[in-house]
């Protein structure tokens, strides 16, 4: 049992939806968003997703692509985000990490020397979105071999001929976007989403979340109330953006946690 399959059992216990939370490691600088990530728990997280910035993401908003060359443009790399994930840690041995990101950054390091040391910083799981599952011998199955989740996305162009595939290998859950498109350019509607998560749990007993287009405590409670749980992302890095103390970032992201926890 992974940290990721404990959290999914807790909150089953609880009747509880999950809430999980996205920022961009290293956004504005490595202290300010260590603060975030340190913060995240206590305002009601239960799973970090923790970005990896890179040059040209694909799958990403310009909300999130900003936030990434903030990142890179301090500095950050991919050895200083698995030493954020260390300082982290160090204070909070049970909540979930999952990093999300592009392969490139990996494949530079080497997938072996990339596992151990993201094993032993305390990395939970892998969303590497442009890794589709013809490619599962690069990184997935040595991930799960080293004990990470590997996360795939399904959309809503994932047909009834593509899911299986999707989902061979998956594990720890499964991420639905919920919008065609890029993070952060349309709101997500529970009407429409809620046929997809039963479609996807017809073929699953994985916990579904939803992610894209959740911005406001009423999204999320609305779209956790037709899945497992939802992410937000861009919303939350918005908020980073503007410079606002930590404190009102993490003020906002419990509004948000709440919103999910109460569907």
């Amino acid at each position: 049992m992974s940290r990721i399959d404990d959290t999914f059992a807790r909150l089953a216990a609880q009747h509880k939806k999950a809430f999980v939370a996205y920022i961009m490691a290293g956004d504005p600088d490595v202290v300010r968003s260590l603060a975030v990530m340190q913060g995240l728990p206590a305002a009601g997280v239960d799973i970090i997703e923790l970005g990896l910035p890179f040059t040209d993401p694909m799958a990403d908003g310009p909300t999130i692509q900003l936030a990434g060359q903030r990142a890179l443009e301090a500095g950050m790399t991919l050895d200083k985000t698995l030493q954020m994930v260390r300082d982290f840690r160090s204070g909070d041995a049970s909540t979930p990490i999952v990093l999300m990101g592009y392969y490139n950054p990996i494949y530079a390091l080497g997938v072996d020397v990339f596992l151990k040391q993201a094993t032993e910083a305390g990395i939970d799981g892998l969303i590497i979105v442009d890794l589709p599952p013809e490619e599962d011998a690069e990184l997935c199955l040595p991930a799960q071999a080293a004990g990470l989740n590997f996360i795939r996305l399904a959309t809503p162009t994932t047909d009834a001929k593509r899911l299986p595939k999707v989902l061979q290998n998956t594990s720890g859950f499964v991420y639905y976007v919920s919008v065609t498109g890029i993070t952060g350019a349309a709101a997500a509607e529970a009407t429409e989403v809620g046929p997809e998560v039963a479609r996807i749990k017809r073929s699953t007993t994985l916990p579904v979340i939803v992610g894209f287009g959740i911005n406001t405590p009423e999204a999320a409670k609305a779209i956790a109330s037709v899945a497992d749980g939802c992410v937000v992302g861009s919303a939350i890095v918005k908020e980073i953006s503007t410079g606002k103390p930590v404190a009102e970032v993490l003020a906002f992201v419990a509004k948000l946690a709440a919103g999910a926890h109460a569907a």
